[in-house]
């Protein structure tokens, strides 16, 4: 069978440069045929301009052509023609005014176009077949004609030396085809054992392929065969690893192909995809038409591609269940099931501490105030009374902003829902906050200024709003120091956000580390810095909060020149679905 293949492989190689270098010598003889006929014929037709310039020459001297012709080989057969076409010299025709308008013939309309042409026909006027050429002057047309005899057409016949020579040649390169065609015959035939044994599995020993080209390329081949032998091993069992992790995995995860068939599943995850549906099934593939999943099925339907992550919370059976979506590069996707129960109960609890630490608050203030009132009705030193009666107060503003803090942030996690949207102007917010810190500020000999559009609204909720730049104001003249310039600026807007700048010049943060943690609650730079200026540690937490209510992000940074700057965003309209907090 090899020997067979061979064989035909060989005919076949063979046969394919036979006909290329066919056509190839075909192409080479007929291009020098034509150059050398082309050559010949130029060479005449150098011969005829001659003749046609003499004649021109003659006309302008106003000498008899006659005379003139009789100096031309006897052959040569000159015409004037005038721009009309007619014919007004014949040196053969001695009649010239009857014969037929020369306007359309070929080589008077190519002289007309190039001012030269030529043509090779009989001609009408005699039945003698010529060889024409026509040139254009300034005021008429001369033609000089050769009769296209045996002589001619010798002269124009392409020479046999060259033919003759192509085709000892071309004998020559078949012999060379032949050889080269065996030689690659052998090759293919190695690399056709070749995959036929790996097809087969039977590639037990190397090859012995042939000491050329092709012959390093199959070594290539069949190296990179074994290599990827090896790496399909490793995959394999990489790929075994996967799969009994996925089994053990507290994760319920399934995997799709692009066009949503199921590929792979633990039990896990029919498990809680059976506690959410009404219905138990084993089929995954279900879980794109149960009404728990449409979001899911919505975001596969309809995402971007820039878009490949989604995560839904399911409510189900006294659980709560998170189902995430991960999309990959060739849009096949899974579906990760968790239980989140746990987590849930355990983040309520979190909140139920934060309530009762606000409940707890409010205990002291009380008693605070209570030894307020005691101090004030019995008789101590005036100045020791006030001085007492001061600090108390200061603490019982201290608890209070802290007890509203925290109560607004609590607010915003559970009950994001309560704020409503309305649209909100910025600069005439920014100028009520002005007026409101109006007092701190001439303290501080701080100024506050913004730079934006007098109409530049947010659809979102005032009093979130009004707390982003609030907080961040208090932080300022809190923190900055004195002779402060804060600057506000709405520095870029794009399709859906307004890109904001909040910045001063004050002190700045020197060490950088903490601006990172600057959003996290009660987080301090240092508790002597606190005592000293007050505030709950809850501002900056509100203000993340507040932004990311309106979809936004902040980021904190120290500017070149001294000073802090929050850079932050502020969607140009929030909708209460897609609200967000941390």
């Amino acid at each position: 069978m090899a020997n067979t293949y061979t064989l035909k492989y060989k005919h076949k190689i063979f046969l394919s440069f036979l006909l290329i270098f066919s056509l190839f010598t075909i192409g080479v003889v007929l291009f020098e045929q034509s150059r050398e006929r082309e050559y010949k014929t130029n060479a005449l037709e150098e011969k005829l301009d001659a003749y046609a310039n003499m004649t021109d020459a003659a006309l302008k001297r106003k000498e008899s052509l006659d005379s003139l012709v009789l100096l031309f080989p006897g052959n040569i057969r000159v015409t004037l023609i005038d721009f009309q076409g007619v014919v007004l010299y014949d040196n053969i025709i001695k009649n010239p005014f009857g014969m037929e308008n020369h306007a359309e013939r070929p080589e008077i309309i190519s002289a007309q176009n190039k001012q030269k042409g030529d043509d090779i026909r009989t001609s009408s006027s005699n039945n003698q077949q010529y060889l024409y050429y026509a040139k254009c002057f300034s005021n008429y047309y001369i033609r000089v004609a050769l009769p296209y005899d045996v002589q001619v057409r010798n002269f124009l016949k392409s020479d046999n030396l060259f033919l003759y020579y192509i085709i000892v040649l071309f004998v020559v390169m078949l012999f060379l085809i032949r050889y080269a065609s065996g030689r690659f015959g052998k090759s293919i035939r190695k690399l056709k054992d070749f995959t036929n044994a790996a097809e087969d599995n039977n590639l037990v020993q190397p090859m012995d392929f042939p000491d050329d080209e092709l012959g390093e390329i199959g070594n290539k081949i069949a190296e990179n065969y074994h290599r990827l032998e090896e790496s399909k091993k490793a995959v394999t069992l990489e790929r075994e690893k996967l799969l009994q992790h996925v089994y053990s995995s507290e994760e319920g995860i399934c995997f799709f192909t692009p066009n949503k068939s199921v590929e792979f599943y633990n039990g896990l995850f029919i498990q809680y995809f059976n506690t959410i549906t009404d219905e138990a099934n084993s089929d995954p593939g279900l879980l794109f038409s149960d009404t728990y999943f449409e979001k899911i099925n919505a975001f596969l339907s309809h995402r971007t591609n820039d878009k490949s992550y989604f995560e839904l919370k399911i409510n189900r059976q006294g659980k709560t269940f998170i189902a995430r979506v991960n999309v990959f590069e060739n849009n096949s996707f899974e579906i990760v099931l968790n239980d989140i129960t746990k987590a849930e109960k355990t983040r309520q609890l979190k909140q139920e501490m934060m309530g009762n630490i606000t409940h707890e608050l409010r205990t002291p203030v009380t008693g605070i105030r209570g030894c307020l009132e005691t101090v004030l009705n019995h008789p101590i030193d005036a100045e020791k009374e006030h001085y007492f009666i001061q600090k108390a107060y200061e603490q019982i503003l201290v608890l209070s902003e802290l007890i509203q803090d925290m109560g607004l942030l609590t607010k915003m996690e559970e009950a994001s829902h309560s704020f409503h949207a309305e649209r909100v102007n910025i600069p005439h917010l920014l100028q009520g906050l002005k007026k409101d810190l109006g007092l701190y500020l001439q303290e501080k000999n701080s100024k506050m200024e913004w730079d934006m559009p007098e109409n530049l609204s947010i659809i979102g909720n005032h009093n979130l709003l009004y707390a982003i730049f609030r907080n961040l104001t208090d932080n300022a003249i809190r923190y900055a120091g004195n002779d402060v310039d804060i600057h506000i600026q709405k520095y870029n807007e794009d399709k859906d956000f307004y890109y904001f700048s909040y910045s001063d010049n004050g002190v700045g943060i020197p060490e950088e580390h903490h601006l990172n943690r600057l959003f996290e609650r009660f987080y301090r730079i240092s508790e002597g810095r606190t005592r000293d200026t007050g505030g709950s540690g809850l501002g900056l937490s509100i203000v993340k909060n507040a932004v990311l209510f309106h979809k936004g992000t902040i980021i904190a940074k120290n500017k070149v020149n001294g000073g802090l700057e929050f850079l932050f965003t502020l969607a140009k309209t929030i909708k209460s679905d897609s609200i967000t907090t941390s």
